[in-house]
């Protein structure tokens, strides 16, 4: 049978937003849970705070940093493929970590097999939204959200839960199969027709005269390809971008990994401390659909970007509320403020750098973006954990943590507000020279059609200076 094209923003487009929703749950929303098992797993294989930090970090950077292979896997095999692959990997790797006997296995198994196959699940969704939505993609990928925040409230609760019954090594068992729903929401996307605008192409066909490109020199174009390399050379608002997330990604997942911990160490009930990360998620689900409505509006289209940026401000600056105090009320508090910060961001990460490059180069650029901030949450965690070994303080964590997101927030709207402000003088030098060409052309379009006798009178009407100089002689 012909395969079926799906047509963007039609019926089963609705369809496909359920479906990577439940996605962005199982995969984006999981590391919310990782904190739960973090005093279990330093307890029974003897670690140490930083040590034992590298588990979330190598599942963090793995999901985030798979970007390039799985832009790889899209433009060969397609969204639908790559996601069930993602689903098999991520449940092989809970699967295998449930009989981890050493840190580095569990690093092995569920930090790098299940992140790994996190990121191609993760990423297809983000992929596949942006094709199957083009006038409403604003909304979509606000309400696709809501599955990062459905996860983000399900999977304290639940792992807590696992735990008490099965302790850690049942519960990362029972996440292996429940992991592996990514294969069903993978089958359920269709392949989409897609337009692509004729535009020229930056490298035309060699022509058959032209020899063959050597082996190394087909493998650095296809990695600066699909690394988006090209990008960061020729459009200066995605390389602002990249670097300023970038740099927020170091101190935005710390509250994620350290606040039960953090709760609990100051005497807070392990469940209390479960549901902290709850209440973050639980509140996402209803701010992110208004957030997205109002994201999605043409008249702050041109706004989105400063949005984020002072999102990311008000996030940094929330973090210093659990310096205060450690207490469940002052917690709570922290959460229900931090949970509107997030919510912006969450909904405009991607929006924003779809704003910032081409669609078609859209997977090459999500590559490259994942690959950076992959390399900042693998590092960020181990070293959080560090400085906490030597301060034997929670809230060295909360101050690291904010100062890195208001320095990116201060870098991103800098950059951008200077790029504006450069690209608005270039235009307004060009229409500049524009009109000097069109009024040198509008003086001599009367001299047209005349004889040299009428022309060289014209001149003189135009110059009564000559003709002052002309009589006096």
């Amino acid at each position: 049978m012909p395969q079926v094209l799906e047509q963007p923003d039609g019926r089963w487009a609705w369809v496909v937003l359920l479906t990577c929703m439940v996605a962005q749950a199982l995969t984006l929303g999981f590391p919310s849970c990782i904190g739960v098992f973090f005093t279990d797993l330093q307890r029974d294989f003897q670690a140490t705070n930083s040590e034992t930090s590298w588990f979330p970090s190598i599942m963090g950077a793995m999901l985030h940093g798979g970007g390039p292979l799985c832009s790889i896997l899209i433009k060969r095999f397609g969204c639908r493929v790559t996601m069930m692959l993602g689903g098999m990997l991520s449940s092989l790797g809970m699967v295998a970590s449930s009989f981890s006997g050493s840190l580095n296995q569990l690093f092995l198994t569920a930090g790098l097999i299940t992140g790994l196959g996190m990121c191609f699940s993760f990423q297809s969704s983000i992929t596949v939204m942006g094709l199957y939505f083009v006038r409403r993609r604003p909304l979509a990928n606000a309400l696709v959200s809501i599955g990062n925040s459905l996860g983000v409230t399900l999977w304290p609760l639940l792992a807590r839960y696992l735990l008490e019954t099965l302790g850690w090594r049942g519960a990362f068992l029972i996440f292996g199969g429940i992991l592996l729903h990514c294969c069903v929401c993978g089958a359920i996307l269709r392949p989409v027709a897609t337009h692509v605008a004729s535009e020229p192409k930056e490298d035309p066909p060699p022509s058959p005269k032209t020899p063959t490109r050597s082996c190394l020199a087909t493998c650095v174009s296809t990695i600066r390809y699909h690394l988006a390399l090209d990008l960061l050379r020729h459009n200066m608002g995605f390389c602002i971008y990249v670097v300023g997330v970038t740099w927020m990604t170091l101190g935005f997942p710390l509250p994620h990994i350290f606040l039960v911990p953090y709760a609990m160490h100051h005497g807070v009930d392990q469940y209390w401390a479960a549901m902290l990360m709850s209440v973050v998620g639980f509140c996402n689900i209803f701010l992110r659909p208004v957030a997205g409505l109002l994201a999605g509006r043409k008249s702050l289209a041109a706004y989105r970007k400063y949005l984020f940026t002072a999102a990311i401000l008000v996030n940094g600056l929330t973090n210093l509320i659990c310096t205060v105090s450690a207490d469940f009320s002052v917690l709570l508090s922290y959460c229900l403020v931090y949970s509107l910060s997030m919510c912006v961001i969450g909904i405009l990460i991607f929006e924003v750098l779809m704003d910032t490059v081409p669609m078609d180069r859209f997977p090459s650029a999500l590559g490259l973006f994942t690959v950076l901030c992959g390399v900042a949450s693998l590092i960020s965690p181990p070293l959080a954990g560090l400085l906490l070994d030597m301060t034997n303080n929670f809230k060295s964590i909360f101050y690291a943590s904010s100062f890195l997101l208001i320095s990116a927030s201060l870098f991103i709207g800098g950059g951008f507000y200077a790029e504006e402000k450069k690209k608005k003088k270039k235009k307004k030098l060009k229409q500049n020279g524009q009109a000097k060409v069109e009024d040198t052309i509008s003086e001599s379009a009367p001299m047209q059609g005349l004889s040299s006798e009428d022309k060289d009178g014209a001149r003189k009407q135009l110059c009564p200076e000559s003709i002052c100089y002309v009589t006096s002689v």
